[in-house]
């Protein structure tokens, strides 16, 4: 009777809050910021100032974060939220991985203080601010051709695109767009090219003295790479032989001629 009492109290929290949207985007997005900021805070009790690389990396991490906040709706309909159960792999992941291993750079610099020439800094700050173009422009590419249906331009022209049709669960027909114009006609995935190069400026604002602050990136690629390979099962199991005609368009998975 009790465990009945507990499974009804769960299910009626469930109906009133959502735990893999708030876990998704508050806990972890929020403490990230914090403890970058505390770091930054650490290192001028440590040495009397702030880095220009503790500096830019809070920069490029801020940028990250409040497109997070600005675009949240579009993170709704990515794979972590709209596919996958909310569990272990988004609450530890989202509450305990997210803050402390995402913040490894700025705690690295905290213990290694390291002041980059500005040619450098402009080279790390110029990929990090062309990855977050790729990665911001590639998604919305996406978002305007599906919410107008077509009805749009990518870079001038209308853009090319496979109207393809699915079945959901529950047996009913819906239609979708695959889109295979602008940067979506390069790679099926080119939206996480704009990740990496995010995600390898991010470990070059540590400097090349030690291997630990290039974690992320390595981490990153296994991510991503993995996610790629479950999005092409989910597809071509959803699409069918839509999937089979975006693919021969579309050949090649995140990078062009590579993979």
């Amino acid at each position: 009777m009790n465990f009945i009492l507990v499974s009804n109290l769960i299910l009626d929290l469930e109906n009133f809050f959502d735990f893999k949207l708030f876990h998704n985007g508050r806990p972890g997005i929020i403490a990230w910021t914090l403890i970058d900021l505390s770091f930054a805070a650490a290192q001028y009790n440590k040495i009397g100032y702030v880095t220009n690389s503790m500096i830019l990396l809070n920069f490029l991490h801020a940028v990250y974060v409040i497109d997070f906040f600005y675009n949240e709706d579009w993170y709704l309909r990515t794979i972590d939220i709209a596919h996958d159960h909310f569990g272990f792999y988004l609450s530890w992941g989202d509450t305990v991985w997210l803050p402390f291993m995402y913040t490894l750079q700025s705690h690295y610099l905290v213990r290694n203080p390291y002041d980059m020439n500005w040619l450098f800094f402009a080279f790390v700050l110029g990929m990090g601010l062309v990855g977050y173009y790729i990665f911001r422009t590639t998604n919305n590419q996406k978002d305007i051709v599906r919410k107008t249906k077509g009805d749009t331009k990518i870079w001038g022209r209308k853009p090319s695109f496979i109207k393809a049709k699915y079945f959901s669960t529950d047996g009913e027909e819906h239609e979708s767009i695959l889109l295979t114009d602008g940067f979506w006609g390069y790679a099926r995935h080119f939206n996480y090219v704009g990740d990496l190069l995010m995600s390898l400026s991010f470990c070059l604002t540590c400097g090349f003295n030690h291997i630990l602050p290039y974690f992320y990136i390595i981490y990153m690629t296994i991510l991503l790479v993995h996610r790629i390979e479950r999005d092409q099962g989910r597809c071509s199991t959803k699409y069918g032989e839509y999937w089979k005609e975006y693919t021969k368009i579309v050949p090649y998975k995140l990078i062009p001629k590579v993979y």
